[in-house]
């Protein structure tokens, strides 16, 4: 029987440092090592800015990556990230309607609208096709007061958008909230699936603060709470009860701040600590993902926020990082989302939900609990290790990717490979 054939759709692939780039790059690797013949289309534009130093097409750990040309504005204003989006929009269009041919079309949400894409590559040429949500537009922009949700603008989107949804053999979700949400656009629950993202405990893994160089050059000290922000400051994130407990901890020699990534709320943050002088806090580039886990570890408490308005139209991939790192994590954000249940069942950390108001003066009481009882927050920690290896590994998950590919594509699995070269990759 020949091998299942698939393409995946998505702007960010390896090696950028986009969180949906490394999520995807996982699964069609593991995919690869259980019978796939896996292609991905993707753009040669950093997630920040400026071009990824990659070729053009490469075929690396058995898939087969092809690089669209496109503008590589990055982040950095709404203008460049439309017209990077433009580019690459147009790219897809062009390849799923004279390219190839696939078993199943699986189409991520950056940029938006790419389930229209693969719709009309339906309707036209018979292609099936799969959307994997990552998160929700135009709600996302809705919620952020881009569009009214009664204007023109907003309702063709969600038009074009959610004919993409409707349409598609399979929609996979990352949790209840965001269902909730695709039910809502007329999607039945015969053509939804749930899977969420993960880590890697290959890749992250607790690393002791005498073993931790990330530690040793960020200067932090064995006698201070460490509390960190990791990965994209972005629109669907909320900082300011976190910037204003860092102000009320100034004097509070035993807490340090960390931030380490970008996005667009890095100037805000980085104005904050400036304008309020805060020795205690620092901002610092992403570091290479070879050094994940020490990074991750470097803290002895993570943050995690989401603003109300993005329940279930975005989920934040860096809890299961924490997790992975062993831990804890204090979530500032709605109870009543996919990581807010998921710390709350688990045991894994804190949630505080602005909503309830006072939630700065919660974030200082949460983190002088941290910080009284460190066997406490050890314990937590380990906690969140043992529940991310039962429940939010790579393997786990990517199997369960594969398992719903060979039932809806009505296949019978290969054993697994343990290993690919280049030598060995897809035709």
């Amino acid at each position: 029987m020949s091998r299942p054939r698939l393409l995946f759709v998505n702007q960010h692939y390896w090696p950028d440092v986009a969180a949906t780039g490394q999520i995807l790059t996982d699964l069609a690797e593991d995919l690869v090592r259980r019978g796939f013949v896996v292609d991905v289309l993707t753009g040669r534009g950093k997630y920040v800015s400026g071009d990824l130093a990659a070729p053009a097409q490469e075929v690396r750990n058995g898939v087969r990556i092809r690089r669209l040309a496109t503008t590589s504005f990055g982040r950095g204003s709404n203008a460049g990230r439309v017209a990077d989006y433009a580019g690459y929009y147009a790219g897809v269009v062009r390849r799923l309607l004279s390219g190839p041919r696939y078993d199943l079309v699986v189409v991520c949400t950056t940029p938006p609208l790419l389930g229209y894409a693969a719709s009309l590559a339906r309707r036209l040429r018979g292609q099936r096709y799969a959307v994997w949500s990552m998160d929700l537009h135009p709600d996302a922009e809705i919620a952020l007061g881009m569009l009214r949700p009664d204007s023109v603008a907003a309702r063709r989107l969600h038009a074009f958008n959610d004919a993409g949804y409707r349409h598609a053999d399979v929609v996979v979700d990352l949790g209840f909230r965001m269902k909730e949400r695709i039910a809502s656009r007329g999607v039945p629950a015969s053509r939804q699936e749930t899977i969420g993202v993960w880590s890697s405990s290959d890749e992250v893994r607790p690393v002791e603060p005498a073993d931790n160089g990330v530690r040793r050059s960020l200067g932090l000290r064995d006698d201070q709470l460490t509390v960190m922000y990791s990965g994209n400051a972005g629109l669907a994130h909320r900082f300011d009860e976190v910037l204003e407990a860092m102000r009320l901890l100034r004097d509070d020699d035993q807490f340090r701040f960390v931030f380490i990534g970008s996005g667009p709320r890095r100037a805000a943050i980085e104005a904050f600590i400036a304008e309020h002088r805060l020795a205690n806090a620092s901002v610092h580039d992403y570091v290479p993902r070879e050094q994940i886990a020490e990074s991750l570890s470097a803290a002895d408490v993570h943050l995690l926020t989401l603003q109300e308005a993005f329940a279930g139209i975005a989920v934040p991939s860096k809890l299961y990082g924490i997790m992975a790192a062993g831990r804890p994590t204090l979530m500032v954000g709605p109870e009543r989302s996919e990581p807010g249940q998921t710390i709350q069942e688990h045991g894994v950390g804190e949630v505080i939900d602005p909503e309830k108001g006072g939630a700065a003066a919660d974030v200082v009481a949460a983190l002088h609990r941290f910080a009284d009882d460190p066997d406490a927050r050890r314990a937590t920690g380990r906690q969140a290790r043992a529940v991310f290896e039962a429940e939010f590994d790579r393997p786990i998950l990517t199997e369960r990717w594969a398992q719903m590919l060979a039932e809806r594509l009505g296949l019978e699995l290969a054993p697994a490979v343990d290993s690919l070269s280049e030598g060995n990759a897809p035709a």
